[in-house]
């Protein structure tokens, strides 16, 4: 008597054929930073730091030699603010591509409605037509509906287990692209300050050793150190509030994709268990 071949659950159907995300961005942001120290520092001595902006006796006569009065963490306070401006403006743009060619609202309620009628090819057709990551996960999973439609080995809770298993696995892979180098922005919000408190100290202490000579205090020495404290101060809480800007933006963006992704997801789960 032939023995009776156990029944095996068949392996997940995979997310996609490309192990790519869909998310397009700077991989890595070490060259941006990098990119940008160097326009600082050209900035800080070409530009604020030209004899055009200072009079005979070395006094600013504008802003900007002002601002190169700072001292030497103003470069790197503009290195931070301009990382920060790059790296917004490149969220910028991955995160619209990510969002698709359509609304997301109106793209989940379209296939959400073909779900409802069973109509699995019109629901692919519209992610074709939205692209983007929410278009995408939801592609791997109705890529995984149909295989298991078509499965007849599993029973319907494994067929269950591997359609949100596709679902998860193609979420994990756009997720990590959608984050990055929001990281770095965050971190700027403290650094930017931390370093700008940096610079008022050092600024405040040249003005009261200015004021601790002996007799009357050198204006000079004395304008210079106030003016490196209250630059350095003003570039780090603007670079401080723009990140903060900048990372709170762009972090609601990435909820609301997220929510449209848990929202379709879950709705192809529950489509594919009421139908079968």
């Amino acid at each position: 008597m032939e023995a009776q071949k156990p029944n095996v659950a068949t392996k997940p159907a995979k997310v996609a054929d490309n192990k790519k995300s869909n998310v397009p961005g700077i991989k890595n942001a070490i060259w941006v930073i990098i990119a940008c120290a160097v326009v600082a520092v050209c900035l800080f001595i070409f530009w604020f730091g030209a004899d055009m902006h200072f009079d005979e006796d070395g006094h600013p006569q504008n802003i900007w030699g002002t601002i190169y009065k700072g001292g030497f963490i103003v470069p790197v306070l503009q290195t931070l603010f301009l990382t920060v401006i790059v790296l917004s403006v490149e969220r910028f743009f991955a995160l619209n591509a990510a969002k698709g060619k359509g609304n997301i609202t109106k793209f989940v309620a379209s296939v959400k409605k073909s779900l409802t009628a069973n109509d699995i090819k019109g629901a692919q057709e519209l992610c074709k037509k939205q692209q983007g990551t929410v278009a995408a996960v939801v592609a791997a999973a109705l890529k995984s509906y149909e295989e298991m439609d078509k499965n007849t080995e599993l029973t319907k809770e494994q067929k269950i287990l591997n359609l949100q298993k596709a679902v998860e696995e193609a979420t994990a892979l756009e997720m990590p692209s959608l984050q990055q180098n929001l990281p770095i922005v965050a971190t700027m919000t403290t650094l930017g300050t931390l370093v700008g408190l940096l610079g008022t100290v050092m600024g405040m202490i040249k003005s009261f050793q200015a004021l601790a000579q002996s007799g009357a205090p050198d204006s000079t020495e004395l304008s210079t150190g106030i003016s490196e404290a209250l630059i350095n101060t003003a570039f780090g809480i603007a670079t401080g509030a723009f990140a903060v800007i900048s990372y709170n933006y762009y972090t609601n963006k990435i909820d609301t994709l997220t929510y449209a992704i848990d929202e379709i997801g879950f709705s192809i789960v529950q489509t594919f268990a009421a139908s079968h």
